[in-house]
């Protein structure tokens, strides 16, 4: 399959991950559709173009024909971290508006992202009633939990990769990438130290274990998050990280000190990460333009997709 002379749609397109993706194999978006204002401020900036807003407004007869069909769809239904109320709530039922334009266009490829809990939301029975819609649309289902920490990315953020390719083009070649054997850490980057004396955390309830931070700094490098100490109750967001080990999952909206980033031990400091370092856990490129609200940004990075993650798996399907 020539990738390059392939048209995609971008939905639920926050500020572009899936974009950024499939452009690099000389894909072109002819629609993308977000809701969030700061979303659509991001994806103005970097794209020259502000996405439609709500989905359930768009009439899928005035949406350009495309080859494949790109959605992060909103994962806090199924989040072991939010309510899981799934299909109850109404983020959930977005997936039918999905249902709807594919329904209606019936692309190549449906290429999805979302929570590792989906499969396991309400014992199985949501992701069933996804296989089989999806089935009964004519698509043969591929589905897997990839992490990003295994494909170049400092981030321990596990997410499901959904691909769907017609029944009648599809040949059974595709697969899943496997894991890569080099791993970074977020000493490798971390921004210096001028530009993130806004992020330090300078509080009296900061607790460092000496055995643990010597062991890391013995050691080097590891491929996971490593712990060394706690702010105050060391709860969500108050749990501090060495920069010699990956980053922990970036979160829209999480309490603590550290919200959404957690704190790290970097340079002898305790902080948060900076936007443009979370850009970088996502594998956002140097010259992705971030909007002047750290609070917005970090959320944003927080909802994104990791694109080194979307390319390896979007380059399995070259040969199909």
């Amino acid at each position: 399959m020539k990738l390059k002379e392939m048209k995609f749609i971008d939905l639920f397109a926050g500020i572009g991950g899936f974009r950024y993706a499939l452009e690099s194999f000389g894909c072109k978006c002819v629609f993308s559709s977000e809701l969030d204002k700061y979303c659509q401020e991001s994806y103005k900036l970097n794209f020259g173009e502000v996405p439609y807003g709500d989905i359930t407004r768009i009439d899928e007869k005035d949406i350009p024909n495309f080859d494949i069909l790109c959605a992060g769809f909103p994962c806090q239904p199924f989040s072991i971290s939010g309510r899981q109320k799934g299909f109850e709530d109404t983020r959930g039922t977005l997936f039918f508006d999905i249902v709807r334009i594919v329904s209606y266009h019936k692309p190549k490829i449906i290429f999805l992202e979302n929570v590792k809990n989906l499969k396991a939301h309400n014992d199985g029975a949501t992701f069933e009633v996804i296989s089989n819609i999806l089935d009964s649309l004519n698509y043969n289902i591929y589905f897997k939990v990839l992490n990003a920490k295994d494909f170049n990315l400092p981030q321990n953020r596990e997410r499901i990769m959904i691909v769907c390719i017609k029944k009648d083009i599809d040949n059974g070649n595709f697969k899943f990438p496997e894991p890569s054997n080099n791993f970074i850490t977020i000493s490798d980057i971390k921004e210096d130290d001028s530009l993130t004396d806004k992020y330090v955390l300078n509080r009296k309830d900061i607790y460092i274990d000496e055995k643990k931070l010597n062991e890391i700094i013995r050691n080097g490098k590891v491929q996971k998050p490593f712990q060394i100490g706690v702010i105050g109750n060391g709860g969500q967001g108050n749990r501090i990280y060495h920069e010699n080990g990956i980053g922990i999952t970036l979160a829209a909206s999480s309490g603590g000190a550290a919200s959404k980033t957690g704190a790290y031990y970097i340079n002898g400091r305790v902080r948060k990460l900076s936007p443009r370092e979370a850009a970088r856990l996502q594998g956002f490129p140097e010259e992705f333009k971030i909007i002047e609200n750290d609070n917005q940004s970090l959320k944003q990075f927080g909802n994104s997709v990791p694109i080194n993650l979307l390319k390896e798996v979007f380059r399995g399907l070259k040969d199909i």
